[in-house]
């Protein structure tokens, strides 16, 4: 699969950083594992680590949070 930003390079195994923002939520999460191009940055993650990343995201906002940094893979702070 070519990269579908640039269309210049095959996206390879890396990590990334995700910014998710609703409203006056915003969360974001470092180290994400991802496919990202070499060529202009652009981070692909599969299925599995999305429903992570928004559940993580729901988590947050249920407890009222406005603004977290998070690093996957670790466990979530209560």
């Amino acid at each position: 699969m070519k990269c579908l930003v640039c269309k210049q390079a095959k996206p390879v195994p890396g990590l990334t950083t995700v910014t998710l923002e609703r409203g006056e939520f915003s969360l974001v999460l470092k180290n994400v594992p991802a496919l990202v191009c070499p060529e202009c940055g652009e981070a692909y993650t599969d299925e599995i680590t999305a429903a992570r990343l928004l559940e993580i995201a729901l988590e947050m906002e249920d407890e009222g949070l406005q603004a977290e940094v998070h690093v996957f893979n670790q466990p979530v702070p209560r």
